[in-house]
């Protein structure tokens, strides 16, 4: 859905398009991460802690409720109703059955230490990808995305300091229940811990790099402004 902007160096993308590929990567990326023993990723160790103690529950269930709790924190800070918000819950739940479905098939990848060390630098990729085009889709996202971003602007700190502590308290109180209630530590790895102090700013530089190659807006919104432009050249014949 790439097509030549006005900009010669710039292409433009559906927003609908930089969201469905960004729910549908971010989810793979989760799981692939948890698949290659490395750790699961910060944004999905809470909810993963929940599945173990509380395993009536899968992951994509505990990953919406999460969801849920992050939104009305969102709505509490800034002491009014959002209904973007709403909407961002719609698309976490989504992203939450799609973590369950990649669990159904994971299992069928080799799992020899090399195929690993691969799947990690691979979901970590993924995920910088997948949160980048979240934050620049124009459209509601996961709430686990949209979180870290919003508060940035509550509280007026750069976006990468805030991803980065909303990240080690998630893995924080994470290792907290599966250590205090569990008697282990599940879920955490030398990949977690690396993702966790390094993702904010591998965002950032993916971001970047997106910036300078692509212009991303939702469908309606292009069309509003193109049919807008033709009204205006209309009523000026």
């Amino acid at each position: 859905m790439n097509t030549q902007s006005g900009n010669a160096h710039l292409h433009n993308m559906w927003g609908e398009i930089a969201l469905i590929t960004a729910v549908t990567i971010n989810s793979f990326g989760v799981v692939l991460m948890l698949y290659s023993a490395a750790g699961i990723s910060a944004i999905s160790s809470v909810p993963y802690a929940f599945s173990l103690v509380l395993p009536r529950l899968t992951l994509g269930t505990w990953t919406y409720i999460f969801q849920g709790v992050l939104i009305l924190t969102l709505m509490i800070m800034r002491k009014k109703f959002v209904p973007q918000y709403l909407c961002s819950f719609i698309v976490g739940f989504v992203f939450g059955k799609m973590l369950d479905i990649h669990e159904i098939w994971i299992g069928a990848l080799p799992t020899a230490l090399p195929w690993r060390i691969l799947y990690f630098v691979i979901s970590y990729i993924l995920i910088c990808i997948g949160i980048a085009l979240s934050n620049r889709c124009g459209l509601p996202i996961i709430p686990t995305d949209l979180f870290p971003r919003e508060l940035s602007e509550i509280i007026s700190a750069k976006y990468s300091k805030v991803k980065i502590s909303f990240d080690v308290i998630c893995l924080a109180t994470t290792a907290a229940m599966t250590g205090f209630i569990l008697g282990h530590i599940y879920g955490l790895g030398i990949g977690t811990v690396l993702a966790a102090f390094t993702m904010g700013k591998g965002i950032a530089i993916v971001g970047n790099v997106m910036d300078k190659h692509v212009t991303i807006a939702p469908y309606i919104t292009a069309h509003i402004k193109r049919h807008g432009s033709h009204k205006a050249q209309y009523a000026g014949h």
